[in-house]
């Protein structure tokens, strides 16, 4: 299997290739997305406990506020999600989808509970509580449509390839490099998921409506990158990306997700 690290990087390279002759995606049925699910938490990397934390008092202090909110972030029990799920599996009349999005959740679940016990192994509390976070838990009631929660989540695990591999980089703790590894792993197939929906979303809309969507993208990527910036550049600092290199990393990967999003470069069945 290909490292974090390559991996993290395929988004970029796809952008990378010849706009002359583009292969087409097959973009994989709801059914072959549970059976990824599946295997890969029966691949996890080792992750060596025994190690004991092994990050410096000053690696620490410039990354554990950070850390304990992108933690918390990652603990949502996904009611509303699966609800909205329901709803788009009945619309589409398919119901393996809602199996996908539980095992979704419970993928990013083990990220939060992964995080969490490197804090405790570090003797860092846990947050009950972040601003970020909170103003997202009181937004995704509002997520009733998948569409939506699918951009915002994309958007999010873009800027988590940057984040983790920022965090790794900020520390030599075995522990926690190791599980940025694993977290990397998963986010690009999530992220290729939530394309390959979003792509059969908007598949059946006129090019004016597509064109519409695509400016409400940026402005919503815009808007949270910056406020990623704002509340995580002592931890993306100590990785070594500059506000400079952040932005324009964000925007190369998001542009690669954004081609993954066009129903163009995908062959459907006729």
């Amino acid at each position: 299997m290909r490292s974090a690290m390559v991996e993290a990087l395929t988004l970029t390279t796809e952008e990378a290739r010849s706009p002359a002759a583009p292969p087409l995606r097959v973009a994989r049925t709801s059914a072959e997305w549970v059976a990824y699910f599946r295997a890969n938490r029966e691949r996890l990397l080792a992750i060596p406990w025994d190690a004991g934390a092994g990050v410096t008092p000053e690696e620490l202090a410039k990354i554990v506020d950070s850390l304990r909110a992108w933690q918390l972030g990652e603990t949502s029990e996904g009611t509303t999600l699966i609800r909205t799920a329901e709803k788009h599996a009945a619309r589409i009349g398919d119901p393996d989808f809602v199996d996908v999005i539980r095992l979704f959740i419970a993928e990013e679940q083990r990220h939060g509970e992964t995080l969490g016990l490197f804090l405790d192994a570090a003797g860092v509390p846990r947050a009950t509580r972040d601003l970020g976070d909170s103003l997202f838990r009181v937004f995704r009631h509002f997520l009733t449509r998948m569409e939506v929660w699918a951009t915002i989540v994309v958007i999010i695990e873009v800027h988590a390839l940057l984040y983790y591999a920022a965090v790794r980089r900020a520390t030599g703790s075995a522990i926690l490099r190791r599980i940025c590894e694993q977290l990397l792993r998963d986010e690009v197939p999530h992220i290729r998921f939530q394309c390959e929906q979003l792509a059969l979303i908007h598949r059946r809309r006129g090019r004016v409506l597509r064109w519409l969507t695509a400016g409400a993208h940026r402005f919503l990527f815009t808007g949270i990158t910056l406020a990623v910036w704002a509340g995580h550049r002592r931890a993306l600092r100590a990785g070594g990306f500059t506000f400079r290199r952040f932005w324009r990393g964000a925007w190369a990967k998001m542009r690669a997700a954004w081609r993954m999003m066009d129903p163009a470069t995908y062959r459907w069945p006729t």
